[in-house]
């Protein structure tokens, strides 16, 4: 699929669906979807994305999903059977994840501590130690696993996989990731 930047920019505002499969052992959160997520409808869309790549470099699916189209079927019953859902901390879709406002972040986090409270996934992951910190009100908080949980959950706070976080690599994401799926009990290469 071969978007223009008109066309993405006409996704501005949408939502995209929770990816919520039962049962829920990983719910992992993003910061807010793109516009390349909205037009497609799966999660970590964006070409670029190194969501998909980290998490096949850490065998916890069996391959790097491209989901620059959607979902392919098959891929999207991978993750149901593993149990990996997706969220969004801000249900909006934009450009770039700095639109958002510390309102919006605070607002996402009591949302997602409410459908975490419902859903009793074993374990949570936020992808995005800034935004982790403006939503919870955690200004010290650092990458890993956070002392405190989230409504009865294990919560970790891991590396964003977008290509504008050049701190990171597949190789530190897969290894970040791997640890939070192993916490779930889905088997990973890495753990």
């Amino acid at each position: 699929m071969a978007f223009t930047q008109r066309d993405l920019q006409s996704f501005a505002g949408a939502v995209v669906d929770d990816l919520l499969p039962t049962p829920l052992r990983l719910l992992v959160v993003g910061i807010n979807p793109s516009l390349w997520t909205a037009a497609t409808g799966a999660h970590f869309a964006r070409p670029g994305n190194r969501y998909y790549p980290a998490l096949a470099r850490a065998g916890i699916i069996s391959h790097p999903f491209d989901a620059s189209e959607g979902y392919r079927p098959q891929d999207l019953a991978e993750l149901h059977r593993l149990g990996i859902g997706n969220t969004n901390l801000v249900a909006r879709a934009t450009a770039r994840a700095d639109e958002l406002s510390r309102d919006e972040l605070r607002a996402g986090a009591d949302r997602l501590r409410a459908l975490v409270a419902q859903l009793r996934p074993p374990v949570v992951a936020v992808l995005g130690i800034t935004a982790y910190r403006q939503a919870f009100g955690q200004p010290r908080a650092q990458l890993g696993e956070q002392p405190e949980g989230l409504a009865g959950a294990r919560l970790f706070v891991l590396p964003n996989p977008s290509g504008l976080n050049a701190h990171e690599s597949v190789d530190s994401l897969a290894e970040a990731y791997a640890r939070a799926a192993s916490a779930a009990g889905i088997p990973t290469a890495l753990t």
